[in-house]
């Protein structure tokens, strides 16, 4: 039987092999670009001076770049006098080099494949040097970097290869701009009205949101207790729900993705089944349950075993991990560019943990840049994500308890990058902690005039829940009214006493 390798015969064998490069396509495009500076232009979006197998050839395409950059004609005259001391050029011949190259030339509509070739060679290259450092990884296990997590960071390292360059970027015609416009409005239109994203569950959120758009960053947030949680739960088990039972074909069979970085997913599941059941998830965790409370219990529980939704209750997880994860499952039931994947929720965005690879001076800096990877999340994958968010104490301290976009902890890039900011606010919280007391100078009469009006707040306030949405980029803010049963921990549309039908004599 033949023996594994070790990394440095791994490495002597690889070194049999030249990495694939062609210097001479190198030349050719630098000669093309020297001849006629508009070559550039055809390159100039995708090609970097690090892509260049040979580094001389790199550091003159690096001077051409500045130069023609200012303004100023690249050619070898101009180039002479910032490469004439260049320590690489000179040794390759200097002037000679250049006046060779200039020689070295093809047609300028040639030019972009060969600058293709040229990205082509270096990610190959790239490739190469990535399975060296996977091959010496997997052999130098240590018990602080299990098999998973390597396997994790070598799907993002690829990934981050994959994405590097921008060779189909670049600009669209208006022209064929309006049309998707157009085609996006036709299908509003068909829709007469339906939701364009994906359903929260809740009416009157959904009628105020349109529900949750694809590509699109929202951040839900409040003070501990407020229910931001439970509403989370409540919209991943709906648009679950949603996709398991939708007879549109697009969305059909589609999944949720939950990651729940403060509860395990055996305390989620145990809220979404007291909020289904109608039983009290205390008693549910405290076994005080009757006969017919634990068959409705088992019922409950049977009805949505078969429900996409996938929980993942890693703590401390990074947004490489979420994203890696999160491709994963789409690829599990691919579609088509979001594969099977419909909605990610995030609980909560700052228990996520910072990249290993980019140390943050402060946490304000690791927030933001936590907040950028979640919005390229949700435009990689094309869905919308979820991300719950704490609040800073600063709320407790006003009158008016009531969020604002300013209280959103490390708010910087929060309410920059996000395209919907939501607070679940609960008057009920705060008036329940603030019973009144008789002062010492104070009359019965005032006082009971001071308690009953607090007990018109109390009852005004009862399990009602609101919504506030403080931005919207594609939509109006306002408030939106939710009922609340804080035993089921349980989020449903509110119906105004009015409304009601008649109770029965």
């Amino acid at each position: 039987m033949t023996a594994a390798l070790k990394p440095l015969e791994i490495a002597a064998s690889s070194a049999l092999r030249a990495p694939p490069a062609n210097v001479d396509a190198e030349r050719a495009l630098l000669g093309a670009i020297m001849m006629n500076n508009r070559a550039y232009e055809r390159v100039s979006d995708f090609l970097l001076p690090e892509h260049f197998a040979d580094a001389v050839n790199g550091r003159i395409y690096q001077a051409i770049t500045r130069l023609l950059e200012q303004g100023h004609q690249a050619n070898a005259v101009t180039l002479k006098t910032y490469l004439e001391r260049d320590e690489l050029v000179v040794q390759a011949g200097g002037m000679k080099y250049l006046t060779a190259i200039s020689g070295a030339v093809v047609n300028i509509i040639n030019a972009g494949d060969y600058g293709k070739l040229i990205y082509d060679l270096h990610l190959r290259r790239e490739l190469i040097a990535l399975g060296e450092v996977m091959v010496n990884d997997a052999f130098e296990a240590t018990p602080d970097d299990p098999a998973t997590v390597q396997i994790e960071s070598a799907e993002q390292r690829l990934f981050d290869l994959a994405s590097s360059g921008t060779i189909e970027g670049g600009f669209r015609t208006f022209e064929r701009s309006l049309v998707e416009a157009i085609n996006q409005a036709e299908a509003a239109h068909r829709r007469e009205g339906a939701l364009a994203g994906v359903t929260t569950g809740l009416l009157d959120l959904d009628r105020k949101l349109g529900g949750l758009h694809k590509s699109d960053l929202l951040i839900l947030a409040g003070r501990p207790s407020m229910g931001k949680t439970a509403l989370a739960t409540n919209i991943a088990y709906n648009a679950a729900r949603y996709y398991s039972s939708t007879e549109n074909a697009e969305d059909r069979g589609k999944t949720v993705a939950f990651f729940s970085l403060e509860m395990s997913s055996e305390q989620l599941a145990t809220r979404i089944l007291a909020e289904r059941a109608k039983i009290s998830s205390h008693e549910i965790r405290t076994g005080k349950l009757s006969n017919a409370d634990f068959e409705r219990l088992v019922a409950s529980s049977q009805e949505m075993s078969a429900l996409p939704l996938f929980i993942d209750d890693t703590p401390a997880v990074t947004v490489s991990t979420i994203r890696t994860r999160s491709r994963r499952l789409a690829r599990q039931n691919a579609k088509d560019a979001s594969g099977g994947l419909g909605l990610i929720v995030i609980d909560y965005l700052q228990l996520i943990a910072p990249s290993r690879t980019e140390k943050a001076e402060n946490r304000v800096q690791e927030i933001s840049a936590i907040t950028r990877g979640l919005k390229a999340l949700a435009k990689e994958l094309n869905v919308p994500v979820l991300a719950l968010s704490q609040l800073s104490r600063q709320v407790e301290n006003r009158e008016d308890k009531r969020p604002q976009l300013s209280d959103l902890r490390e708010s910087g890039t929060i309410e920059q990058d996000s395209d919907v900011v939501m607070f679940v606010f609960r008057e009920q919280y705060y008036l329940e902690r603030s019973e009144p007391t008789q002062r010492p100078d104070e009359g019965d009469d005032r006082f009971r005039e001071r308690h009953l009006k607090w007990q018109q707040g109390c009852e005004r306030a009862h399990n009602i829940a609101e919504v506030l949405i403080a931005k919207q980029r594609h939509g109006p803010i306002g408030t939106v009214k939710l009922h609340f049963e804080p035993n089921f921990t349980a989020f449903s549309d509110h119906i105004e006493s009015g409304m009601l039908p008649d109770s029965a004599e």
